[in-house]
């Protein structure tokens, strides 16, 4: 199981990046806690490069939580606007360094603006 989380974990990160280019070159490990029936499997994911482990993440700059069964659903299409609307409405939460936060939803926020403008001119 916690395999299959790995590889889930790290396709869910590889694609997010492809759909947010301007995120690519930034360095940084982000813990990953996945609560399950009665249990909370812990990752460690490190960015850009995508490596994920089975670790306690201590030195994580941001925190993801989320469900098990939330984390399988959004990673089945894996699309930008799922992710968003699950942070918007508290199913998946993160915390850390503010201004690691900040700068995620801001390169996010921008890269929604080129994608509606590509949109509006085709």
């Amino acid at each position: 199981m916690s395999e299959d989380a790995r590889r889930l974990i790290s396709n869910a990160a590889s694609g997010l990046l492809e759909q947010i280019p301007a995120l690519k070159p930034l360095k940084l490990v982000v813990g990953i806690d996945l609560h399950g029936r009665g249990d909370t499997q812990q990752f460690r994911l490190v960015l850009p490069d995508c490596e994920v482990t089975k670790d306690i993440h201590a030195d994580a700059k941001v925190q993801v939580e989320m469900r098990r069964e939330e984390f399988n659903r959004l990673t089945e299409h894996n699309q930008l606007k799922d992710w968003q609307q699950a942070f918007v409405v508290g199913r998946v939460k993160a915390t850390g360094v503010e201004q690691y936060l900040k700068l995620i939803q801001q390169v996010v926020e921008k890269q929604n603006e080129r994608t509606r403008l590509k949109k509006a001119r085709h």
